[in-house]
């Protein structure tokens, strides 16, 4: 229902454009989503009927004070809330301050601390209006490349192609290297991810601009969090509940399932 809604809406599309490389699962449906990400998080909190959304808080802290979350960020002051969700990156959560650390029960932080995640750089290269990409594939998943996974024209792969919209193309990195490289200066890997494109596709032509981005929790890679159905309940009054892939797998499906479990627990809370 999830995926016909979204269809139906034009939010996905199904997926297209030549895909070089892609492993396809037998029975799987692949989709793209032509606004970008982005625009299914829009869709949903439109669909919330007047959710307050603030971006840029960092938490930094959770306390308990008179019966609610005193949760701290940050800049800004502190707030009280009657209850907490927590979708970031399992590590992130662990690394909260707070009457949280003494919360998290002993069993509980080893299930959270063997979840583990990948690490990828992601590169965007943007150009003008106009610029032609000359390859015969909208997305390409590299096999036999140290540095460089996957390589998208995006705007091919999304099926938006315009005269008005200059093309970009995405270049993620594989996993080993994005480890390695991880605590590297952002300009030298820039540097060497682009020479590695180079090889791969020469005829590129040069971007109008570049942007760099470290993606340090990309997937679960080998396990999510084990014996949790879709999230885990650290304290009952007031609620404090986490959720997210890590506690799923790192796919739309996922988020999905977390997404239900989570919305379960929390109505038989309120």
């Amino acid at each position: 229902s999830f995926y016909e809604e979204l269809l139906s809406h034009g939010i996905l599309k199904p997926l297209t454009a030549p895909v070089q490389g892609m492993v396809v699962k037998e029975g799987s449906i692949n989709y793209v989503a032509p606004q970008g990400i982005s625009s299914v998080v829009k869709y949903y909190l439109k669909q919330s009927a007047g959710a307050d959304v603030l971006y840029e808080q960092h938490v930094t802290s959770i306390s308990l004070r008179d019966g609610k979350w005193e949760v701290s960020r940050k800049t800004g002051p502190p707030e009280q809330f009657d209850i907490v969700i927590l979708t970031m990156p399992v590590p992130q959560i662990l690394q909260l301050q707070g009457d949280i650390v003494n919360i998290i029960n002993e069993s509980q932080k080893q299930q959270l601390e063997s979840v583990s995640y990948s690490s990828r750089y992601a590169l965007g290269l943007f150009y003008e209006a106009g610029t032609r990409i000359d390859v015969p594939w909208a997305a390409q998943y590299i096999t036999d490349n140290p540095c460089i996974r996957f390589i998208s024209i995006d705007n091919k792969k999304r099926n938006i192609e315009s005269p008005e919209i200059g093309p970009s193309v995405v270049v993620h990195t594989t996993v080993t290297f994005g480890s390695e490289y991880l605590d590297s200066d952002p300009g030298e890997v820039q540097q060497l991810i682009l020479n590695h494109l180079e090889r791969i596709v020469p005829s590129l032509p040069k971007p109008a601009s570049i942007k760099c981005q470290k993606w340090r929790y990309s997937q679960v890679v080998t396990k999510a969090v084990p014996n949790c159905p879709g999230q885990m309940i650290l304290h009952t009054q007031p609620l404090l509940i986490c959720g997210g892939d890590g506690f799923t797998c790192s796919n739309f499906d996922g988020c999905i399932d977390s997404a239900l479990s989570l919305a379960e627990a929390v109505k038989s809370h309120l």
